[in-house]
């Protein structure tokens, strides 16, 4: 089966593309917005607990995001993939140049946001999680060590604390971040996720959290959400999805199939998660990027 696009108004608009001339008055900045972004650069951010000044102009910026693509990683289960066909593309009879796409995806796939409606039926669809979950500071538990080990590593209670202890206390509305140093092995199916059998799920093979980790950073942490470079927050092999679950209960978001986690620090990065607002949805596409600090 292959989702299907509707693609009339993309027909329109090939048939009579907008003018340059087109935008309305509502869509141009004002001078005071543009100076006001400029000035030094500067954030000042709520962490949950205290303000944060970010200095952009003395930060890094990283794409924690995948490119989608026709190489695009999905669950084996997925009825379709990442398609993208082509509307329009080249010189219009006005003498200027026009090119727009139609593209059709399942939620769940590539760099991506879990709701919790996901595995919760009264938990939040995706265009009701607070923003304040999804821009936050993030902590980056790494665990690539036990995952070169045990590819089927579950991130433990005991690694949290470890964590705490070399970093400091896990503050309630951050973001936790799990390194298991899969995403290198993106977009190779069966090296990131076990196996690539169409259809079956049954013989997946990937590091995740383990529940006791989840309980105790949903529950007693209070973390905005869970994060991970591997294709799920559970592990591979789970059949019951425990950890989507207490996450969801506690309408805690979930965003799967990071990347670039290796240039992150434990701590200090601001996260900013922003997922297509698909009014309804269970999760989507979300464009992932980290501001961290340059070292002085």
């Amino acid at each position: 089966m292959q989702l299907e696009c509707r693609e009339e108004r993309w027909r329109q608009l090939r048939r009579n593309p907008p003018s340059r001339t087109g935008l309305g008055r509502r869509e141009r900045p004002t001078r005071s917005a543009l100076g006001a972004a400029a000035v030094a650069g500067l954030l000042l951010l709520s962490t949950g607990v205290r303000a944060q000044v970010v200095d952009l102009a003395a930060s890094d910026l990283v794409d924690l995001t995948h490119s989608y693509n026709a190489q695009t990683v999905y669950w084996p289960t997925s009825p379709s993939a990442f398609e993208l066909r082509r509307l329009a593309y080249g010189e219009t009879p006005g003498g200027y140049f026009y090119a727009a796409n139609a593209f059709c995806t399942p939620e769940h796939g590539g760099t991506h946001l879990d709701a919790p409606i996901h595995f919760s039926a009264g938990g939040l669809t995706a265009e009701r999680i607070p923003l304040r979950q999804l821009v936050a500071a993030a902590v980056v538990i790494d665990v690539s060590a036990q995952a070169a080990k045990d590819r089927a590593y579950r991130v433990t209670a005991g690694d949290v604390r470890a964590f705490e202890r070399a970093h400091g206390p896990i503050a309630p509305g951050t973001i936790v971040l799990a390194r298991t140093g899969w995403s290198r092995r993106w977009p190779d199916r069966k090296a990131y996720l076990g196996d690539d059998t169409p259809g079956d799920a049954s013989k997946l093979v990937f590091p995740g959290y383990g529940v006791d980790a989840a309980r105790l950073l949903v529950v007693e942490r209070r973390a905005a959400a869970l994060g991970i470079d591997t294709a799920s927050i559970d592990y591979g092999p789970s059949t019951t999805f425990d950890v989507h679950r207490v996450a969801a209960a506690h309408d805690v978001p979930g965003l799967e199939n990071l990347t670039n986690l290796d240039a992150l620090p434990p701590r200090g990065a601001l996260v900013i998660a922003l997922p297509m607002r698909i009014e309804g949805g269970s999760g989507g596409p979300v464009r992932v990027v980290a501001i961290v600090p340059k070292p002085r």
